[in-house]
């Protein structure tokens, strides 16, 4: 993930350059901004290694990876005193891991606090490892396309009740095939069984438009003709990981930031900035660091397509 330098002139640049020729090069100067650095510490209970990474930023039209950070130092630590030390990977700079002996990360209920010094300065964060949903069950159906000459479309769902007790937050995570669909478009979250905290979904099952979201966004071939999601044979696991407010929060920030329409409908867009994080510099007048810390109880279940 990047953060970007100043850019607010450039819509007006851009719209200024529409009354001349479409042909014309606009040449923007951005301000150079100090690097800046980024946690992404987003860990859970499955029975696996788990790993935060530790990057710098880079400027808005870097395309490399961004650099990672190497000699830090990295803790979880829970209400009781126990420490999990993450401990810096010989195979690429800027991970860290924590490798269970047996069993797995941490305990529902419990708060864990991310602490991580680097170059002189301590970076600490809290969450609470919440409740998630049990995953009843995946089904698949066929859409008949629409249209002359339209191919049918195969989809698939999940089916799954929010508890009771309102306030729950949900990160929903797909793998086809054995890979994770991971494109800005595909982030799926919901607020107890709805998409947003402003409806009372407490207690329900999943809305139409989370359950079926786990089929990704339909792409077209050369041609233009619309791709199925899914096809005979294909295999899909969907995830469940509990999240904080701010973790849901933070995420519908990270999708409209990333998933940027290009072109012309740019001129129209929210305009790019930092996203939110929720962790902090123990010293008010330290380094800025952006990023986010979330400890997620995850429930899953997969199936394979068969017609």
């Amino acid at each position: 993930m990047k953060f970007n330098s100043p850019i607010t002139l450039l819509p007006i640049i851009m719209g200024a350059a529409l009354f001349f020729a479409c042909e014309d090069t606009v040449t923007v100067n951005l301000e150079n901004a100090s690097p800046v650095l980024n946690i992404d510490a987003w860990i859970n209970n499955k029975p696996q290694t788990q790993t935060i990474e530790l990057t710098l930023s880079q400027s808005y039209f870097d395309s490399s990876r961004p650099k990672g950070v190497k000699g830090a130092s990295v803790l979880v630590t829970d209400e009781k005193g126990n420490v999990f030390p993450f401990a810096e990977s010989t195979k690429q700079d800027g991970i860290y891991e924590w490798f269970p002996s047996s069993g797995s990360f941490g305990e529902l209920g419990a708060t864990y606090t991310l602490t991580v010094n680097y170059n002189g300065e301590k970076f600490v964060s809290s969450c609470k490892m919440a409740r998630t949903t049990r995953i009843d069950s995946i089904t698949f159906k066929v859409e008949k396309g629409q249209g002359p000459g339209a191919a049918d479309v195969d989809k698939a769902s999940f089916w799954a009740r929010d508890q009771i007790g309102s306030g729950d937050c949900y990160w929903i995570r797909t793998y086809k095939n054995g890979s994770l669909i991971n494109l800005p478009r595909d982030i799926n979250r919901a607020y107890d069984a709805g998409i947003a905290p402003t409806g009372n979904f407490d207690g329900l099952t999943f809305l139409q438009p989370i359950r079926e979201a786990i089929s990704p966004q339909q792409d077209e071939d050369s041609n233009g003709k619309i791709l199925s999601p899914y096809k005979n044979g294909d295999s899909v696991y969907v995830e469940i990981h509990s999240i904080s407010r701010l973790a849901f929060d933070y995420l519908g920030e990270l999708r409209i930031q990333t998933n940027r329409p290009g072109g012309i409908a740019e001129l129209f867009s929210t305009p790019l900035a930092n996203v939110s994080t929720n962790i902090n510099n123990e010293n008010p007048k330290g380094s800025q660091v952006v990023g986010f810390f979330n400890v997620a109880a995850v429930s899953g279940l997969g199936r394979r397509y068969k017609k």
